[in-house]
């Protein structure tokens, strides 16, 4: 019961601050005035001036499409060239070289498709200048792409006959520094307040407690403390559902989650904005009810997974058990699988944030996958090939789950012959056939990238184990880039020419193929006009309807990567016994 309450205090203090912060977001996306405008106003209003941006332009979908493209790809120019360039750069006091030119693709990719992939160690790998102005900066700039985005196509659900889907920069402009500045802000005070490193100082050698005598007989009596800007990166790197660590074991790194609380606000973060999103989308379209039955649909799909990963860790495997020689049930102590967790977080810090990272485009870990029982990280698996949209990343999640929306508004439609509607607006083949596309961009992307990956042979060199544990490494992988995630079965090594292009191939794929999709269908949507409901028309936030978007997912999902499933984590599974 004690485990139960627990688990249930990190739900209700999600959703206690997602309700109020999804009706902040709506009005600052419309452009309303709330209460930090009389501080923040006048540093938009000198963005727009800086770059000649007129607030009141509207774009069509190909222009706000063609804006995302340009600047995205600016981004990723910009911090492939600050990682080439770091070791003659200032900001650099650990003297780190610069990076090969794969690794450096995969990394700038990685951080503007709001992935946070690492095939590096951040504390030895990059400058504190390539962390905090290309990192740290990509890390807001694609969280707001991704918000931008979404208000886009809520425009081409609530404008009647128009053309214009709003305005990508002053979109851009509003979500960085209204919504995720200053959560970030704040965030990073609390960071700092735990014990978070917030530094531009060298790196500290300190005296050991207690020296270390190796096999050979030398003694260690020092260790070098890696410090740096840590608390603002790991603020954004949540709230943005980024995942990037400062640090190469992420938020496993006692300078980067020193303590229960700083556990607790850190894992709350992931899925904040993404869970806000739904009841700003239920504001923005004057109708609250659709965006709770997103919210509920989403919210039961994540509890049964976190449900899952909970008992699978708890129950642990029977090599643990020694055939029930072990007692691993014992509430005095930490029980279960603990291997690859913190001891600080337990059980129940670690499936909760595990569930949670992997639901959310986010990435970051307090433990290590990789050492999860077989079905423990098979969920963790499933749920971002599932296309993250069970609450997703910041804007990307919302829009990939209307995607899946229209897709079971259709199907709905077929079985009772009459022609789908969504919040007024007829569904029509065009917009179908951009569902599907959204819909499916991310299995293709993970089933064609993983397969090629299998059958090149100095893949296996990259992996930690062999047989069923092996591939299901190889698998997360790409599982990871085709979900924008950025999380890894840690024993997978990711920095090879081969995996840093493919991987960097399929990030890109799964980032801006649903993007095309969805401004295509918002740009088809906001021409249309608004049909009048009758007794016909199907309610999109009903019980019935949240329960056919629950199975249109998981269908999809199982459809699409049960054979590979097979061939990794269930294999594993069966094997133990």
């Amino acid at each position: 019961m004690d485990i139960f309450v627990k688990y249930l205090g990190y739900l209700i203090v999600l959703v206690v601050l997602a309700v109020p912060l999804g009706f902040y977001i709506n009005k600052v996306m419309n452009g309303k005035k709330v209460f930090l405008s009389r501080i923040l106003e006048p540093c938009e209003n000198f963005i727009y001036r800086v770059l000649h941006v007129k607030k009141d332009e509207e774009m069509s979908w190909k222009k706000y499409l063609v804006s995302v493209l340009i600047f995205s790809g600016f981004g990723l120019v910009f911090v492939f060239l600050l990682q080439m360039l770091q070791g003659v750069l200032p900001g650099n006091p650990a003297k780190v070289e610069g990076t090969t030119w794969d690794l450096a693709l995969n990394t700038a990719i990685s951080f503007v498709t709001n992935t946070n992939w690492q095939a590096y160690s951040g504390e030895s790998g990059l400058s504190y200048l390539t962390q905090s102005l290309g990192l740290t900066v990509q890390n807001f700039v694609s969280a707001g792409t991704g918000l931008a985005v979404l208000y886009a196509l809520i425009r081409g659900f609530t404008r009647i006959k128009a053309k214009g889907l709003g305005n990508f920069w002053v979109d851009l402009t509003r979500s960085v520094i209204y919504v995720l500045m200053p959560l970030s802000v704040v965030l990073s005070i609390i960071l700092v307040s735990q014990g978070v490193t917030q530094s531009i100082d060298e790196y500290q050698t300190v005296k050991l407690a207690e020296p270390i005598v190796l096999e050979d007989g030398t003694e260690i009596t020092e260790q070098t403390v890696p410090l740096g800007p840590a608390a603002s990166q790991i603020a954004i790197k949540q709230l943005g559902t980024n995942g990037g660590g400062f640090y190469g074991v992420n938020s496993a790194h006692p300078l980067e989650n020193p303590t229960g609380l700083s556990n607790l606000v850190e894992v709350v973060s992931i899925l904040l904005i993404p869970a806000a999103l739904c009841f700003s989308f239920g504001k923005g379209i004057k109708d609250s009810r659709q965006g709770i039955a997103i919210f509920v649909a989403m919210g039961i799909m994540l509890v049964a997974a976190l449900g899952s990963i909970a008992v699978s860790e708890q129950m642990a495997t029977p090599q643990l058990e020694q055939n029930g020689i072990v007692d691993i049930s014992n509430h005095d102590q930490a029980g279960g699988n603990m291997e690859g967790k913190e001891s600080r977080f337990g059980i129940v810090g670690s499936s909760t944030w595990a569930a949670f990272t992997t639901a959310a485009s986010n990435g970051s870990v307090n433990s290590m996958h990789d050492s999860y029982t077989p079905l423990g990280g098979m969920v963790t698996m499933l749920l971002m090939q599932l296309g993250e949209v069970i609450f997703g990343g910041v804007g990307c999640g919302l829009y990939g789950m209307l995607g899946f929306v229209i897709l079971a508004v259709f199907m709905a439609g077929l079985m009772v012959g009459r022609t789908p509607e969504y919040l007024g607006k007829k569904i029509e083949p065009y917009e179908m056939k951009w569902a599907v596309v959204v819909c499916l961009a991310t299995p293709v992307a993970i089933l064609v990238g993983s397969g090629i990956a299998s059958l090149v042979p100095q893949v296996a060199d990259s992996l930690n184990n062999s047989g069923a544990h092996g591939f299901s490494e190889l698998l997360y992988a790409y599982s990871s880039a085709g979900g924008n995630n950025g999380s890894a079965f840690a024993g997978f090594a990711a920095n090879t020419p081969f995996i840093n292009v493919t991987l960097g191939l399929v990030m890109l794929f799964v980032r801006f193929i649903p993007i095309l999709g969805i401004l295509a269908i918002a740009g088809s949507m906001v021409q249309k006009k608004k049909v009048a409901v009758t007794a016909g028309t199907l309610s999109t936030c009903s019980p019935l309807f949240v329960f056919l978007l629950v199975f249109v997912v998981l269908l999809v999902g199982a459809l699409s990567f049960f054979p590979a499933l097979a061939l990794g984590p269930i294999a594993e599974f069966f094997g133990m016994f």
